[in-house]
């Protein structure tokens, strides 16, 4: 079993940043790609961005390509999300979830996915 936990989430202008965390537990938590989906209120939930297990394949939405930032620390089991320049846009509750299955064209939950609680992002005008 996988647990996730978010963090880092809060209120910030538009053009500041925020980084969030979400820590991993379990015996394969790190084994897998993990990422970001968001959900504004209202609306579908949206890929955001998610990572390989090495860090070797990152993968971005088009709408936060050169923005945002996607790392993690496999020691830690922990994945960060750096979040540049934000927009009001933004505002949504970001989940974090593993695995993901990937493409060229971003990634998809699935059947297996695990997911955590979420964390608010909210940027203002």
């Amino acid at each position: 079993q996988v647990q996730l936990v978010e963090s880092g989430g809060g209120l910030v202008q538009a053009g500041g940043s925020l980084r969030l965390s979400c820590a991993a537990s379990g015996r394969t938590a790190s084994r897998y790609i993990m990422g970001w989906v968001r959900q504004a209120p209202g609306a579908e939930r949206e890929f955001v961005a998610a990572i390989s297990w090495s860090g070797g394949s990152s993968y971005y939405a088009d709408s936060v390509k050169g923005r945002f930032t996607i790392s993690r620390d496999n020691a830690k089991n922990t994945v960060y999300l750096q979040m540049n320049s934000l927009k009001p846009e933004d505002t949504a509750v970001y989940y974090c979830a593993t695995p993901l299955g990937c493409a060229g064209y971003g990634c998809y939950g699935h059947s297996l996915t695990h997911w955590g609680q979420g964390t608010q992002v909210t940027v203002s005008s």
